[in-house]
C-alpha cells in the first residue's frame, strides 16, 4: 500500500473545508491506523509493531508524525516519530469548523473523527433557540456545531479541563461561550436534576464512556447500563425532541444497541446511522437518532 495514494484517493470524498480523516482503517495492516490531521500524521497501533514498510513511508511524507498505542493496558500520549518538528497544540478543519487539537493532552487528541457526519447532522437539526444537551462532552464538539446552528447548548462532563477546552473551541469559532451553560460531573446525577426540576432540552446527545466508576466506587457498562441511561435522558427530554445514542463498544452488536436504546424509550422511532466513508475496517461505531 502506497501511502500517498491512500491519502490522494481520501481527498475527493471528504467534505468541504476538511483536513482531519482516516487515511488507514486497519485493512492493509491489521491493528494499524492513520489519521491525518491538518499537516500532521497520527498512527495508532493496536496489539501490534509498526510496519517497517509503513515507517519508511511515514519518514518519506515530510510531515510531522507522531505514534500511539491502542493496546488494552496502555493509555499515553502519542510520541513524536519523524518528520519536521511541529507544535503540540494545533488546529483541524471539520466541515469548517475549528477544533483545536493537542498531542501532549494524554491518550484522546481533542475529537473523535468517526463522529464528523454525527457532527455535521447535529448542526443541520439545530435551529436557533434550540436547546441541547451534551453529556459525555469530552471538549464539547457536539455543543459548537450545535452552537453554530444558534443553538443554547449545556455542556456537560467531569473533567474540567475537558469544559475548558470546548469553551476554546467555541471562541476560535466565533461563539461566546459565556451564552451557553457548561455544567462539571457525573452525568446521571445531573439528568436526575435535571428531571427533578422539570428542565427540558429539544436534543440530547449520549455518548458515554464504554466503562465508567462513580466517586461511590459504583460501576457503569454500556453494554448493561445503556436503556437506563436513555430513560433518564428521556425524562428530560421536550416533547417532539430527538437524541443522538451513540457507542464505539464492541462487545455489542448493532442490534444489540439498537435493543438496550429502545427500551429506554419503547415509543421513540429509531434510525441507526453509518461510519463515515473514511472508516472502512471494522463495523464498531453504533449511532441511532432516537426521535420522539
Amino acid at each position: 500500500m502506497n501511502l500517498s495514494a491512500a491519502i490522494a484517493a481520501r481527498l475527493p470524498k471528504l467534505p468541504p473545508a476538511t483536513d482531519a480523516y482516516r487515511v488507514l482503517d486497519g485493512t492493509v495492516w491489521p491493528g494499524v491506523f492513520v489519521d491525518a490531521l491538518a499537516d500532521r500524521l497520527l498512527v495508532s497501533l493496536r496489539d501490534t509493531e509498526l510496519p517497517q514498510a509503513l515507517a519508511e513511508q511515514l519518514r518519506a511524507t515530510g510531515r510531522p508524525v507522531f505514534v500511539k498505542r491502542l493496546d488494552k493496558d496502555v493509555k499515553e500520549a502519542p510520541q513524536y516519530f519523524c518528520g519536521p518538528e511541529a507544535e503540540l497544540q494545533f488546529e483541524i478543519s471539520e466541515n469548517g469548523v475549528r477544533y483545536l487539537m493537542d498531542m501532549g493532552a494524554g491518550y484522546s487528541q481533542g475529537i473523535f473523527l468517526d463522529q464528523r457526519d454525527n457532527r455535521a447532522e447535529v448542526r443541520r437539526r439545530c435551529r436557533p433557540g434550540t436547546t441541547l444537551l451534551n453529556t459525555f462532552a469530552y471538549t464539547g464538539a457536539f455543543s459548537l456545531c450545535a452552537a453554530l446552528s444558534g443553538a443554547i447548548t449545556t455542556t456537560l462532563d467531569l473533567a474540567q479541563p475537558c469544559l475548558t477546552w470546548g469553551k476554546r473551541n467555541m471562541e476560535l469559532n466565533g461563539v461566546n461561550p459565556d451564552e451557553h451553560f457548561f455544567c462539571k460531573g457525573d452525568v446521571l446525577h445531573w439528568l436526575e436534576r435535571f428531571a427533578r426540576q422539570g428542565r427540558r432540552f429539544d436534543a440530547i446527545v449520549l455518548d458515554p464512556p464504554t466503562f465508567s466508576r462513580d466517586e461511590k466506587g459504583r460501576i457503569w457498562r454500556v453494554e448493561r447500563d445503556y436503556g437506563k441511561l436513555v430513560e433518564k435522558a428521556a425524562a428530560s427530554l421536550a416533547p417532539g425532541g430527538w437524541m443522538l445514542c451513540t457507542t464505539n463498544c464492541r462487545k455489542l452488536s448493532h442490534a444489540a444497541f439498537r435493543r438496550l436504546v429502545g427500551s429506554g424509550c419503547p415509543s421513540a422511532r429509531l434510525k441507526s446511522a453509518p461510519m463515515p466513508f473514511d472508516f472502512d475496517g471494522e463495523d464498531y461505531l453504533k449511532c441511532i437518532w432516537l426521535q420522539t
